[in-house]
């Protein structure tokens, strides 16, 4: 069955950075675009990157272009999210995605941005 599995989260100052990885497993990950959302409290879950199957296409919200990166390697089945000059405002539970057929969403993993 298709899993999902976020890593990577934790307590950062305001300015710093992360790097968050989403393990796939139980389809073809090479052939699926991925994305990442987050989720704050009190609000709805928001895309923030996607990234073709091939990587050779990104996308991302404008809250958070020029300082998150979205890419994968598909031999390790993983898709990653580095942000740089986290804000007090990204903290949020961090999810990835795939579509195949329906949406399969990890656990999810908390970033909190605050001094």
């Amino acid at each position: 069955q298709v899993q999902l599995v976020e890593s990577g989260g934790g307590l950062v100052q305001p300015g710093g950075s992360l790097r968050l990885s989403c393990v796939a497993s139980g389809f073809i990950f090479k052939n699926y675009a991925m994305s990442w959302y987050r989720q704050a409290p009190g609000k709805e879950r928001e895309l923030v990157a996607g990234i073709t199957s091939a990587g050779d296409s990104t996308d991302y919200s404008e809250s958070v272009k020029g300082r998150f990166t979205i890419s994968r390697d598909n031999a390790e089945s993983t898709v990653y999210l580095r942000m740089n000059s986290l804000k007090p405002e990204d903290t949020a539970v961090y999810y990835c995605r795939v579509r195949r057929g329906r949406s399969y969403w990890g656990q999810g993993t908390q970033v909190t941005v605050s001094s």
